[in-house]
């Protein structure tokens, strides 16, 4: 009887052994610092805030040759409002994804959590890229009523049905493409990260 118990708490220590040897190496491939998906992850967040800097400030470059029109352009602020948001945004999810990059704790129900937020997150940057458009649709419909931009009044010179086609092919395009984008940017990785966690015991 003795030696059956024995046995079984070898078994069950071996069990754990094998375990925790397992997670061990999830979490390498996981933390991995040059193909892991959170280096892949962290690579894309620092590129895209990268790019929508120099976006925005070619747009202020361009624009700074006249401060009191800019000073008074609702889309131009707003664009750059956008711009700081979106930052920001990506900001707090490269501290996320660098906070799991630092875990030294194989602990699976933390980790599923820090992919689940990082998830959501993805999920509501796509519903805000509608909205943003949306908005920017309604600002290019509305101002030119109360502010005098030439490019603009060029675009309302057109017919009322050429303009609304072309928002609803724009929507249309948009909703397919950042999709497509977001998915090979970041989807992709955060599949790979849940794969991995789920792997873990």
């Amino acid at each position: 009887m003795e030696l059956d118990d024995l046995k079984q708490t070898w078994k069950q220590a071996d069990n754990i052994q094998n375990e925790q040897t397992k997670n061990q190496n999830i979490m390498e491939l996981i933390q991995q610092k040059s193909y892991g998906p959170i280096a892949a992850l962290k690579q894309a967040f620092r590129k895209q805030i990268i790019v929508i800097v120099c976006m925005a400030t070619c747009i202020f470059l361009t624009n700074v040759d006249d401060v009191s029109k800019v000073l008074t352009n609702v889309m131009f602020w707003s664009y750059m409002a956008f711009c700081a948001g979106i930052c920001v945004f990506i900001y707090f999810n490269y501290l996320l994804v660098k906070r799991m990059e630092g875990m030294d704790r194989m602990v699976k129900s933390n980790l599923e959590q820090q992919v689940e937020i990082l998830e959501a997150r993805m999920k509501r940057l796509i519903i805000g890229q509608r909205v943003v458009m949306l908005y920017f649709i309604l600002l290019c419909e509305i101002l030119p009523y109360f502010q005098h931009i030439r490019m603009l009044d060029k675009w309302h010179s057109l017919s009322p049905v050429v303009r609304f086609a072309s928002y609803a092919a724009f929507l249309t395009l948009q909703y397919f493409v950042s999709r497509s984008v977001l998915h090979a940017k970041f989807g992709r990785h955060i599949d790979y990260l849940k794969d991995l966690v789920k792997q873990m015991q």
